[in-house]
């Protein structure tokens, strides 16, 4: 919860009102553990009984997105995705199956250094990164 928190604290800051779309967006995605569509999202809301259009979650996002509070996920398949942006930096990646749409996360420490090696020589300080590996997952391969 504490991104939740960050986020519409943010939010706050920025002049933003704390009701309706935007807050039910930000509650929605301090609750997952990897990345969403918009459909997903407005999917998930409509479930709920949030009372929100499909059109008030793109701007949600947008403006999420503008304060850096999530990232965009461009997984390969045409589908932008979207998640928390840590403050801590902590983050993840995705596996993402070109046949069914399934997307998993994982981490991979080494994956991190040979990443922070790779930028160093290279004379780069990165800020973020995302990697995305696109394939076939178990159940569509067997």
């Amino acid at each position: 919860m504490a991104w939740t928190a960050h986020a519409l604290e943010t939010l706050d800051s920025a002049g933003f009102r704390s009701g309706g779309a935007r807050r039910a967006v930000v509650e929605l995605l301090g609750r997952q553990n990897c990345c969403m569509s918009a459909q997903e999202i407005f999917d998930s809301l409509r479930r709920a009984r949030r009372p929100v259009g499909i059109a008030s979650v793109y701007r949600a996002l947008e403006t999420l997105a503008d304060l850096r509070l999530v990232k965009r996920i461009d997984a390969g398949d045409g589908i932008a995705r979207y998640e928390q942006s840590r403050p801590d930096g902590d983050h993840h990646h995705h596996l993402v199956c070109r046949d069914c749409g399934k997307v998993e996360a994982f981490s991979d420490a080494r994956l991190e250094r040979a990443i922070d090696k790779v930028a160093g020589g290279l004379g780069y300080s990165v800020e973020e990164h995302e990697v995305v590996l696109t394939g076939a997952c178990a159940d569509c391969a067997a």
